[in-house]
């Protein structure tokens, strides 16, 4: 039975008054396999007139992952795409070389969890590219139900093209009751209660309560309350360190100081969303270091 590491969220402020709860990256952990960034949004309530709206922001060397529970959001990006996203459907959007969206909420309420994935290291200056999924592989268990986001899982594969070994799956419980999950003995894994509680080896773990195991088991035993909605990640540990400042991943520092330099100059790199306003777009905050800093990672602030 693998012994969890307990990681709590901190808060982080989107602006526009979207607060979400920050499980990735923290001091403790930074990557669970290849997803270097987990938000829990929600549920939350907007006034009516005020939904969520985020501004036009970058991103490089990455995908951007978003599981949606309830709410309607609208995606739209620098390639052409817009896609509404709803319940029980992926938006999976591969950022490559640079890319810019934006997202604006449709209804009053919202939850959804916004993942990130670093790409390896032949894909971090990829072709920037978008994939709707409104459709994933799901099965029921007496009174839980099990949605397969990335990966594979008890012989279900999902669509969602992904390029390192990694999984994800919602799992939905109405009732309190034990549950077995397989695992891969080669993955490590992080578990969150997006709603309800779970236990783990005796351990409770609340909502936004992060469990950390570590590889080299082949199943992990676990009870959860009655209405709980747990989030599983895992994946292989990515193996080349990745340095991320506000909404950029890279393989190396200098990667990171040209793309916000790209950034803030409105180079080619980073083209207009499809129908964007003019205006200013979000500001990126001071990078922490200059170009002969010593190597290290920051956690981004927004």
């Amino acid at each position: 039975m693998p012994t969890p590491e307990r990681i709590e969220a901190r808060n982080a402020d989107l602006g526009d008054g979207m607060l979400v709860r920050r499980v990735l990256p923290t001091r403790q952990r930074r990557m669970v396999g290849a997803w270097c960034f987990l938000d829990h949004a929600g549920p939350v309530e907007f006034a009516q007139g005020h939904e969520m709206h985020v501004h036009a922001h970058p991103h490089t060397g990455l995908q951007t992952f978003t599981w949606l529970i309830e709410g309607e959001v609208l995606h739209r990006d620098s390639i052409g795409s817009e896609q509404v996203i709803r319940p029980g459907q992926v938006n999976l959007m591969t950022a490559g070389r640079g890319m810019v969206h934006t997202e604006d909420g449709l209804t009053p309420r919202l939850h959804a969890a916004q993942l990130w994935i670093a790409l390896p290291p032949h894909m971090e200056d990829c072709a920037p590219a978008f994939q709707h999924h409104p459709e994933l592989p799901q099965w029921s268990l007496e009174d839980c139900t099990f949605t397969l986001l990335a990966g594979e899982f008890a012989g279900q594969s999902a669509p969602t093209q992904v390029h390192t070994p990694l999984v994800g799956l919602d799992v939905l419980s109405t009732v309190a009751r034990q549950l077995s999950l397989p695992l891969n003995p080669q993955f490590e894994y992080g578990l969150l209660p997006l709603e309800g509680q779970i236990q783990i080896d005796g351990e409770v773990f609340q909502t936004d309560e992060f469990a950390y195991l570590a590889p080299g088991s082949s199943s992990l035993d676990l009870r959860v309350a009655a209405n709980t909605r747990l989030l599983l990640i895992g994946g292989e540990p990515f193996a080349p360190p990745i340095t991320m400042w506000w909404n950029f991943v890279g393989l190396h520092r200098a990667y990171v100081i040209q793309a916000q330099s790209d950034w803030e100059s409105g180079t080619g790199r980073f083209p207009k969303v499809k129908g964007e306003a003019e205006g200013p777009r979000m500001p990126a905050p001071k990078l922490p270091w200059t170009q002969h800093a010593s190597q290290r990672t920051v956690i981004p602030n927004s």
